[in-house]
C-alpha cells in the first residue's frame, strides 16, 4: 500500500485542525496509509484517529533548552534515522514553515506543500518537490483539506469530519451529575476571560443542575481554577489529564465553554458542544470549526460578556 507521511508539527490547534484532511484523504484514497510527524507533547492527538499508523514524536521544543548535549544528539540522529527507515510514495509539509519543511526533507520520499505565495513562511516552498495553491485566507481547517486534495487530486465534499475515536476512559473523579467543562486557562493573559465572568457563569450552570469542571496545564492555571472553583458551586477541579483523558472529558460533557485554547478546538472534534471565547485574537481562521455546535464570541479587543455567552451555551448544551 502507499505510504504518506503527513508533516505537522504543533500547535495543539493546528494538530487539530489537520486531521479532517486525513479523514477526507480516507475516503477518497483509501489505498493509502499515513503516518504523521507531530511535536512529542501533541503526539496522542494523531493516534485517536484511527486512520494514523505510525506516530513520530519530535521533540523539538524540549532539544532547543539543551541543544549542545549528547542526550540531544543521540535523540535527534535516532529521530532522522527513524524517518529515513521509511521509505514514503508522498511526504506533506501540511504547516508551511522552514522547520517543518526541514523535517519533511529528512524523510525518504518526495515533498509537497503550500506554493511560496500561501506558504505561512514562503522560503519553505523552497525545499518542495510539488506546490499547491492553496488560498492562505480561508479557515486553517478548510485550508487543511484543500492542500490534501490538491496533493492527492481529488475534490473536497462532505462535512469537517475529525474522525477521532476517543478510547473507554474510566474517570472516577468526576462528578456523579451532569457537568459543564470550563476552559479558563490560555497561553496569553489578554486572551484570558475575567474570573468574575467565569464565576458568575458557573453560578448559571450551578442552577441549572450542572457540576462545573476545570481542567488546568501549569501551576499557575491550577491555583486560577482553584480560586475558580471555590467560588463556584459544586465545581471540581480536574486532575493533570492526558490528552486522551482530555478528549473524554470532553466529548461526556454537555457544555464546553472556553477561550481560545487548543483544549477548545479538541472539544469541537470529538463533538462535545463548544462556545469558544475571543478576547485578544480572531476567530476568523482559527476559531472553532464543526459541523456539530461549535460558536465563536468575540474578537481582538471585544471579549463577549456573561449573557452573551451564556444565551450560546444555553442554546447548544446537551439535554
Amino acid at each position: 500500500m502507499p505510504k504518506l507521511l503527513l508533516v505537522r508539527l504543533s500547535s495543539m490547534g493546528d494538530v487539530i485542525h489537520t486531521l479532517p484532511a486525513v479523514t477526507d484523504l480516507a475516503r477518497a484514497r483509501p489505498d493509502w496509509t499515513v503516518d504523521w510527524v507531530v511535536e512529542e507533547g501533541f503526539a496522542e492527538l494523531p493516534r485517536l484517529h484511527p486512520v494514523v499508523g505510525n506516530v513520530v514524536p519530535f521533540a523539538l521544543r524540549r532539544w532547543r533548552k539543551k541543544l549542545l548535549s549528547a542526550d540531544t544528539r543521540r535523540e535527534f540522529c535516532g529521530f532522522r534515522k527513524q524517518l529515513k527507515s521509511v521509505g514514503y510514495d508522498r511526504v506533506l509539509d501540511a504547516q508551511g514553515l522552514i522547520k517543518s519543511a526541514i523535517v519533511g526533507r529528512l524523510a525518504q520520499g518526495p515533498l509537497a506543500g503550500y506554493d511560496r505565495k500561501n506558504a505561512r513562511e514562503p522560503l519553505a516552498s523552497c525545499l518542495y518537490r510539488d506546490r499547491y495553491p492553496v488560498n492562505f485566507n480561508q479557515h486553517a481547517v478548510l485550508r487543511g483539506r484543500a492542500l490534501m486534495a490538491a496533493a492527492f487530486d481529488y475534490p473536497v465534499s462532505g462535512p469537517v469530519d475529525y474522525g477521532l475515536s476517543v478510547p473507554p476512559t474510566d474517570l472516577p473523579w468526576l462528578p456523579a451529575k451532569p457537568y459543564a467543562v470550563l476552559l479558563t486557562a490560555t497561553s496569553r493573559a489578554d486572551k484570558e476571560w475575567a474570573e468574575p465572568n467565569w464565576i458568575v457563569l458557573g453560578e448559571r450552570f450551578a442552577t441549572e443542575g450542572l457540576a462545573c469542571v476545570l481542567p488546568w496545564g501549569s501551576a499557575s492555571e491550577r491555583e486560577r481554577a482553584e480560586r475558580l472553583a471555590a467560588a463556584i458551586p459544586g465545581a471540581v477541579v480536574a486532575p493533570k489529564l492526558s490528552l486522551t483523558h482530555a478528549a473524554a472529558l470532553l466529548s461526556g460533557s454537555r457544555i464546553v465553554v472556553g477561550v481560545d485554547t487548543g483544549l477548545a478546538h479538541l472539544a469541537a472534534a470529538v463533538a462535545a458542544p463548544v462556545v469558544a471565547i475571543f478576547c485578544a485574537s480572531n476567530p476568523d481562521m482559527t476559531g472553532v470549526l464543526a459541523d456539530t455546535y461549535a460558536v465563536n464570541l468575540g474578537c481582538d479587543g471585544a471579549a463577549p460578556d456573561v449573557d452573551t455567552v451564556w444565551q450560546a451555551a444555553q442554546a447548544g448544551r446537551r439535554p
